[in-house]
């Protein structure tokens, strides 16, 4: 009895391993086809081209007379994630019409959710992943800096202005009319941000530069709040451009 349930115990643990083993390769697959569509079979020249701003911030900076603190470390990362996220989330749509499956993704029931959520995990996994890795690199060769703390701060706006490039890409339907707008918006948030101040509403407020005249605290409550708005935002970004996906299926057509 005890060698039957040993057998049967091997036989049931080989079977897992296998269709474990099936569950990854389809899985990794089913990354890699996405990171093509999603990056226009560009990835790599995105991800080179983040690490170059990167480096042209760090060689400026280490230039100039200022000295590079945790708040400055912020300002180095957090272009280069909006970067990472800004093409995918802008040209994701029209990558698609390119490759001419939009009629099988949006064809399908419900099957619009699962890609676009999909690629929209992929595109942060990967932006969280880049962000880390500078954010350890600026630790070890420029300043201390806690970098995951500094990863998390740096991904809130990136996620922020990704998701409402992707909410704006479905309903403008081009990526180069939802950079051009996004750009603008950006500009017009860096046109009032002296007005705004350090207040919840500055998208760009640095968490690490605490202003000398405020009380530190009141300062972290008030960039809790900006984090807490841009997370809502992002979510309801998110929510309103998935349910925007359904229409593209008559577009195609």
């Amino acid at each position: 009895g005890i060698l039957i349930a040993y057998s049967t115990f091997s036989i049931f643990n080989f079977q897992f391993s296998i269709i474990m083993m099936q569950f990854w390769i389809t899985l990794q697959k089913l990354v890699q086809y996405n990171i093509k569509i999603i990056f226009g079979n560009k990835f790599l020249y995105f991800m080179l081209s983040a690490l170059a701003f990167y480096v042209i911030t760090v060689i400026v900076k280490l230039l100039g007379d200022d000295e590079i603190t945790q708040a400055t470390a912020y300002s180095m990362l957090m272009l280069p994630s909006i970067l990472l996220v800004f093409y995918p989330m802008c040209f994701g749509i029209q990558n698609d019409q390119d490759a001419k499956i939009v009629e099988i993704i949006f064809g399908i029931p419900n099957y619009s959710y699962k890609v676009w959520l999909l690629r929209l995990i992929i595109s942060y996994v990967i932006c969280f992943v880049i962000t880390c890795f500078l954010a350890l690199l600026t630790d070890l060769a420029i300043v201390s800096v806690p970098p995951m703390g500094l990863t998390l701060q740096a991904m809130v706006p990136a996620l922020f202005i990704g998701t409402l490039s992707f909410m704006l890409s479905t309903m403008i339907k081009n990526g180069n009319g939802t950079s051009v707008v996004i750009i603008i918006i950006g500009l017009l948030f860096s046109m009032i941000q002296g007005a705004i101040g350090d207040s919840q509403w500055n998208i760009f407020l640095n968490p690490y530069d605490v202003p000398i005249d405020k009380n530190p605290q009141i300062f972290f409550n008030t960039v809790f709040h900006c984090r807490m708005n841009m997370l809502i935002a992002s979510v309801h970004f998110i929510i309103f451009g998935l349910n925007n996906t359904l229409s593209l299926i008559h577009i195609s057509e």
